[in-house]
């Protein structure tokens, strides 16, 4: 099992950025899907996630409108768009997957992290 994050970067505040991840080695169309961050010193939060088949998403309250979450299933791959991105928002972001409910009950797999960096 695999969860590979991609897309994070250095941005200026009020930018953009499109983080990704491709999963392998599990049926990605059969997982609830999630994002997770963790600020230095922070504990791990959630950020947003994205049903199996409904597609229905929930965020944060600190990303709503800001943030989006979706899913391709033909490629594997869910994603984050980021945009009107915040000082508060640098972290280390993190892709999580659960079988049976929502990733904010539990998480079966981990990716490993992708650094978003916002310069003020």
């Amino acid at each position: 099992v695999q969860l590979q994050a991609s897309g994070g970067g250095l941005v200026q505040t009020g930018g953009s950025l499109r983080l990704s991840c491709a999963a392998s080695g599990f049926t990605f169309s059969s997982y609830y899907m999630g994002w997770f961050r963790q600020a230095p010193g922070k504990a791990r939060e959630f950020v947003g996630s994205i049903s199996v088949f409904t597609r229905n998403t929930n965020y944060a309250d600190s990303v709503k409108g800001r943030f989006t979450i979706s899913r391709d299933n033909a490629k594997n791959t869910l994603y984050l768009q980021m945009d009107s991105l915040k000082p508060e928002d640098t972290a280390v972001y993190y892709c999580a997957a659960n079988r049976a409910a929502t990733v904010t009950s539990s998480v079966d797999y981990w990716g490993q992290g992708t650094q978003v960096t916002v310069s003020s």
